[in-house]
């Protein structure tokens, strides 16, 4: 038996890390850093946001589509969930919350001019704004936030205080030939640090988000 939804769309939906009622869908795949380019080029058209609710059916779209906004992945944290709506025109990124049934709250709002909108998301346990571009990791929400990074690391999520980092590592490559030997490894290490940027702990691992948010080292 197939359902549907209320309102069919074409658009590809994805889940939401730690629940199973609502997944979303983005009219196209523009990011925030995508914005600086079309506004060379006259401004962009606009995306929309849409959450499908699978227990009965319906679809919510926050917004309707307005030019140069775009919108990022949205999460679930704590009974609620978030996302951000870069408004290029408006100079203004904006946090957005809500519940099943309740209205949409603003939470915060910065100033796109003033952040990198490169790799801009959210992660955490709790609610962090980040951007990681290059060498540098930094986190606008709820704290300000600065921190190098080696060219292999991402910062998965700060948690307590710690900042919880997942590096790729490349072994046994033969740069002359331009292919992997016979003590070719790659693997991850997972590294934490303090708000500092001060090492507290290395280990091998790889993070991986489970179903219902709870993170595990593999």
């Amino acid at each position: 038996m197939i359902k549907r939804f209320r309102k069919i769309s074409g658009h590809y939906i994805e889940p939401i890390s730690g629940q199973d009622r609502l997944a979303f869908a983005m009219s196209d795949s523009t990011d925030f850093y995508d914005l600086i380019e079309w506004s060379r080029h006259g401004g962009y058209q606009g995306s929309v946001i849409e959450f499908f609710d699978f227990k009965t059916g319906d679809v919510f779209t926050p917004f309707e589509k307005k030019r140069d906004v775009v919108y990022g992945k949205p999460v679930y944290r704590r009974g609620s969930y978030f996302f951000l709506q870069g408004d290029y025109g408006e100079d203004r990124i904006t946090l957005y919350r809500f519940e099943i049934g309740g209205p949409l709250e603003a939470v915060s709002a910065l100033k796109a001019s003033e952040v990198d909108l490169y790799n801009l998301e959210i992660i955490g346990t709790g609610i962090h704004i980040v951007s990681q571009n290059g060498d540098t990791f930094r986190s606008y929400y709820p704290e300000l936030l600065t921190m190098p990074l080696a060219p292999q690391d991402t910062v998965c999520f700060i948690e307590d205080g710690k900042v919880y980092i997942e590096r790729w590592v490349e072994e046994g490559w033969d740069q002359e030939k331009d292919c992997a030997t016979e003590d070719y490894r790659f693997y991850h290490k997972v590294i934490v640090k303090d708000l500092s940027g001060r090492t507290l702990s290395e280990e091998i691992g790889s993070l991986h988000q489970a179903a219902d948010g709870t993170w595990w080292i593999a």
